[in-house]
């Protein structure tokens, strides 16, 4: 298990809620001096904690304002066509995410088009047309909310092992409203 202090937390912390902040903003945000925190996150970059950067786009504003999650059994199952259905559906416009999952089904997509004719033909037309698909459930999305920060989990039994950063900064600010 991978060990992070206070100070890789609080890194990790301000970086999610904006990673386009400057080294410098973030030093300042955990109470360090930059060259300290430019260490540590190529540090986190190093062990690969840090993956990158990514935009959130807002979906409905691209217009596609249905979302669903598409529960897929494909059969037989072989690993053959489930590398193959993954690959397939990773490609696809309307796929925002693929789940490869154990259970009664084998993949859960993440879905977003513009209304429901447009998720019925994706289900009717895309899916159910593909030989190795051996059933389809799918539910609507209502409203998703997403966790915009992760912080590594306190150790078991050590209470207290990851706590909030230090200094100012806009700790507790939501990432809508931190700018």
């Amino acid at each position: 298990m991978p060990q992070f202090d206070e100070l890789d937390t609080a890194i990790l912390r301000e970086l999610q809620v904006d990673a386009r902040r400057t080294n410098r903003d973030v030093a300042a945000a955990v109470g360090v001096a930059p060259t300290t925190a430019l260490d540590r996150t190529r540090a986190l970059r190093d062990r690969g904690v840090i993956r990158g950067a990514t935009l959130d786009v807002d979906l409905d504003a691209l217009g596609r304002t249905v979302q669903a999650l598409v529960a897929v059994r494909v059969r037989p199952p072989s690993r053959e066509r489930i590398e193959g259905f993954r690959t397939w559906a990773a490609g696809l416009p309307e796929v925002v995410g693929v789940f490869v999952t154990s259970g009664a089904e084998d993949f859960l997509l993440h879905l977003a088009v513009p209304d429901n004719q447009a998720l019925y033909a994706f289900v009717i037309d895309r899916l159910t047309e593909r030989p190795e698909v051996a059933d389809v459930r799918t539910s609507v999305v209502y409203e998703h909310l997403r966790t915009r920060v992760t912080l590594p989990l306190p150790a078991a039994g050590r209470p207290g092992t990851v706590r909030p950063g230090r200094g100012g900064g806009r700790r507790g600010a939501s990432p809508r409203s931190a700018g």
